[in-house]
């Protein structure tokens, strides 16, 4: 028996959000006090190291669970299934829906119950539940899933990413040049047959020590709002650190559980969070195998659809997938990474086999 990705569909946003958008936004330092540089200075670093070039953002009349519905519903064209042979329906994200101007966070109901309403599935037996595991929950999701199969629980899941992180950030907060929303979403189901494909080994981890929040809600960087609302907020540069060295040694050690070879990888998809995180991970991972990275191992979206945290590579998956990634291709029988890292501070990675 082989678990397996049978269908994927993604989600993106057509609101495009430009670097220079930002150019006259008020920028403020965490004690409330000015940048000694122009916001062009601020951007261009921006960029320099994020690699963000634009973002996208939702429709004002679009939630979260309306882009999950969205990516779903082509998720389920694509694996050519009945929608109500469906055991569970999972959808990861932070935030829950977020209306337009607002800052409240809607989970009441739970997101996978809306997605399960706007399907029109009536299946009663089709379980819904939602997964706050930071970025990395798609990826949870997905291992989630292959156990309810492995367990004989369920033969068939839908696994969705989905964020509109555009309402929940301080616009005098630099960092939320990063943010932006989309969903991504696969179904994950039971294979009969004897090839060894699919899902073959995984690999999570929670640090709640010392890192615990260095991602997390807080005040405004404006000392003069006066709104008691709560904004995401990060300490960049400990994440980075932290990533760098936790996120290569779970993709080896998954790499190692699945018996395939450093020399098998084809593709490493990892959340796109920030590129030069990004290669410094992959760079690393190499190196704990004493190689130097290959050419084209790492297909990358972060460019022009920012950080949608949970949906980033479900829908860098079902780009590449589908060819639209310049460069990037998968084909039967290829071995492919997946890694993320996130709030919590969560690490997680998958050994697939297409």
């Amino acid at each position: 028996m082989s678990i397996c990705i049978t269908g994927t569909g993604s989600y993106i946003p057509e609101l495009i959000k430009k670097n220079q958008d930002f150019l006259d936004n008020t920028f403020l330092n965490t004690d409330g006090t000015n940048f000694k540089v122009s916001n062009e200075v601020i951007i261009k670093k921006f960029q320099a190291i994020t690699g963000i070039e634009e973002r996208r953002y939702a429709k004002k009349n679009y939630n979260s669970s309306d882009l999950a519905f969205f990516a779903a519903e082509k998720a389920i064209t694509d694996s050519q299934i009945n929608k109500e042979s469906l055991d569970y329906i999972i959808v990861a994200h932070n935030f829950g829906d977020v209306n337009y101007g607002t800052k409240e966070f809607d989970q009441l109901p739970s997101l996978a119950a809306r997605v399960k309403y706007k399907l029109k599935i009536n299946n009663p037996d089709c379980v819904c539940y939602d997964l706050i595991f930071g970025c990395p929950g798609w990826v949870e999701g997905v291992i989630q899933a292959q156990a309810f199969i492995k367990a004989r629980m369920a033969k068939r899941c839908l696994v969705i990413g989905a964020e509109t992180l555009s309402r929940t950030f301080d616009t005098t907060d630099r960092d939320s040049m990063i943010f932006s929303d989309g969903a991504g979403a696969t179904i994950i189901e039971k294979q009969d047959d004897k090839l060894a494909r699919g899902i073959l080994a995984h690999k999570s981890c929670t640090f709640s020590t010392e890192n615990t929040y260095d991602l997390f809600l807080g005040d405004s960087f404006n000392p003069n709002e006066k709104s008691k609302d709560r904004y995401i907020k990060m300490h960049g540069h400990k994440i980075y650190e932290f990533a760098i060295t936790k996120v290569p040694q779970a993709l080896k050690e998954c790499l190692e559980a699945s018996g395939k070879s450093i020399r098998d990888v084809k593709k490493i998809f990892l959340h796109q969070a920030n590129e030069k995180m990004d290669d410094a991970m992959v760079d690393r991972f190499y190196k704990l195998y004493d190689l130097t990275r290959p050419e084209n191992v790492m297909p990358m979206s972060i460019s022009k659809l920012g950080n949608s945290s949970v949906a980033t590579i479900p829908t860098l998956f079902d780009l590449v997938k589908n060819n639209k990634i310049k460069n990037h291709s998968l084909k039967k029988g290829d071995v492919i990474l997946f890694g993320s890292v996130g709030a919590g501070m969560n690490v997680n990675a998958i050994t697939y086999q297409v």
